[in-house]
């Protein structure tokens, strides 16, 4: 790994203060429950566009990350993941669920068949951690974002992930000595990733990034509180292994899901729910009035004022919660309740306001 000068260490500090207009309030965190795959060979590339929903071309093009999911035959969610592009032609980096790392690897292997293609456990020589500014989920953005909960114009809407207003930019990474930075594909919201050798602490990435980064030290300021805040899923608890369906986890939202590739594994049920153009169940977030004495219990039921169950709870961080629910339901009712607290759904803002005019086709094609 080569080592950058000083001109291009600025320009790294530089790329984690362009999402930031508080310098002071970037965090950065550990993701203890995050870890690493490699998966190499001169046929890595093709043998991984038949087994996600992203397309691998995204990053042959020049992207340096993107997010996917590994589906079952049957069309329901394994593993979410992060790819990222390498200097080395060939090398991707697989980011999953820890608890997911040694499963994944499995799948991976048992459809390698008789390519060249390493797939190697990195969770024993490198960490991940997410770099991000806690105030993208802050009081005044959601605010911002109840206006438009009365006038629900897009129900679920499907959206190809090259059609999304809010396009990440996922064409650069930085490398510092031992560490390489991408910006996190999903939402700009989300910051960066920041992938490093295994004895690498906080103080080395600090020092070599910004000064004015924390470390992330309080739960209700932490990177789970802040998925959460957003309404974005992760890793096995948000997503249940071959229970959770790609487009009701926002997949297509987080620009994880070509609906423009060839085949791959699971695409029937996804292509099927993308020609008939809504997804009237999502991953929302979910505000509580306060925080509980004790942890509500997953998938408790979320019902409104009439009591009728409008969807289930995925998990909580203190108040912040997230929940599979029907939209329009949940977006129009007067009053939720989970587990005798009250509580409000309400629209992410980085979700898209309108559907792109050439979603105005779907559903009517051929």
């Amino acid at each position: 790994m080569f080592k950058l000068r000083p001109s291009r260490l600025r320009l790294a500090a530089n790329m984690t203060r362009s999402n930031s207009t508080n310098p002071t309030s970037k965090v950065i965190e550990h993701l203890s429950k995050r870890s690493l795959l490699r998966v190499s060979g001169t046929e890595s590339s093709s043998f991984l566009q038949g087994l996600i929903t992203n397309d691998m071309r995204h990053l042959d093009e020049g992207k340096a990350s993107m997010y996917t999911m590994f589906l079952n035959t049957k069309g329901r969610v394994m593993y979410d993941a992060i790819l990222y592009r390498t200097h080395e032609a060939g090398v991707y980096l697989l980011e999953c669920d820890s608890r997911a790392l040694m499963s994944v690897q499995k799948h991976l292997k048992l459809y390698r068949v008789r390519r060249k293609i390493d797939i190697d456990d990195l969770s024993n020589e490198m960490k991940v951690w997410a770099l991000f500014d806690p105030d993208k989920a802050s009081t005044e953005s959601w605010n911002a974002g109840a206006n438009i909960t009365k006038k629900i114009k897009l129900e679920g809407q499907i959206f190809p992930c090259d059609s999304l207003v809010d396009i990440v930019d996922t064409s650069s990474s930085k490398v510092i000595e031992n560490i390489r930075i991408y910006p996190d594909p999903r939402f700009s919201g989300l910051g960066f990733r920041i992938l490093s050798d295994l004895g690498t602490q906080t103080g080395d990435i600090v020092a070599r990034i910004d000064p004015d980064t924390v470390e992330s030290k309080e739960v209700s300021t932490g990177y789970r509180s802040l998925i959460y805040k957003l309404g974005i899923g992760e890793g096995c608890d948000d997503l249940p292994p071959g229970k959770a369906l790609p487009l009701e986890s926002n997949c297509d939202y987080l620009h994880g899901v070509s609906f423009h590739k060839g085949c791959y594994i699971g695409q029937e049920l996804t292509a099927r729910t993308y020609h008939t153009g809504v997804v009237r169940k999502r991953l929302m977030p979910i505000t509580l009035e306060s925080s509980p004495s004790e942890p509500i219990q997953y998938d408790q039921s979320i019902t409104d004022e009439s009591e009728k169950s409008i969807g289930k709870l995925r998990g909580h961080v203190n108040e912040n919660g997230l929940g599979l629910v029907r939209i329009a339901e949940a977006l129009t009712a007067q009053s939720l309740r989970i587990s005798g607290l009250k509580g409000k759904v309400l629209k992410p803002v980085w979700w898209p306001q309108e559907a792109p005019k050439e979603s105005a086709s779907i559903g009517k094609s051929d």
